[in-house]
């Protein structure tokens, strides 16, 4: 199981640093972001089931920053955008 965790990871993250290097638009990189916490939190997982302390610290700090990355790059936006609509429509 360890093993499958690990490797999910890793492919994950690489996978995601890929899509946020694109720099291809929000909603790409809000995905290479959504990417990244999964990879984290496999990570913890992994890394707590192999008493892994330092790893596992780091990662929880990742996963907190990937998911403020999934609020600015996904969530933020489409928030401000409705926003920026509804001040021209009262225009």
């Amino acid at each position: 199981m360890v093993d499958v965790l690990t490797w999910f990871a890793s492919l994950s993250c690489i996978v995601a640093a890929l899509l946020v290097s694109l720099n291809a638009g929000a909603k790409w990189s809000g995905l290479g972001f959504l990417i990244f916490s999964l990879s984290s939190a496999a990570w913890v997982w992994a890394s707590t089931m192999q008493e892994e302390a330092p790893l596992a610290l780091q990662n929880i700090v990742l996963l907190g920053i990937n998911l403020f990355g999934v609020y600015r790059y996904l969530w933020q936006p489409a928030r401000s955008q409705k926003s920026k609509r509804m001040r021209e429509a009262t225009s």
